[in-house]
């Protein structure tokens, strides 16, 4: 396993009640039975709202969710590279309290 995808287990791993799973055959957390991070092109995805999707949108190499790659990007999911792993924990973190709706 890459270390991107061992830190991504990591952080998911720590969020209380979070499980891993799958979204889209890709590895997941969610919690409640909603995904909230996922793991995709060996970066983190998190679905985010407000000011933390306007922070992570706004970090150079950070994009849309696109997983079909056809121009069809889900809008509240940011997909953040490995170079802001310092900042992967905050996000999902932030993610975790947006679905669970703790914001």
């Amino acid at each position: 396993m890459k270390e991107e995808q061992t830190l991504f287990e990591e952080i998911g791993k720590k969020i209380k009640e979070a499980e891993l799973s799958q979204m889209f055959g890709k590895p997941c957390f969610k919690a409640g039975g909603k995904a909230f991070v996922c793991f995709f092109q060996n970066e983190m995805v998190f679905k985010l709202s407000g000011t933390d999707h306007k922070t992570a949108l706004s970090l150079d190499g950070a994009k849309l969710f696109d997983p079909s790659g056809k121009g069809r990007a889900m809008k509240e999911w940011v997909q953040l590279p490995y170079a802001y792993q310092k900042d992967w924990k905050k996000f999902a973190s932030a993610a975790h309290k947006y679905v669970s709706g703790k914001q």
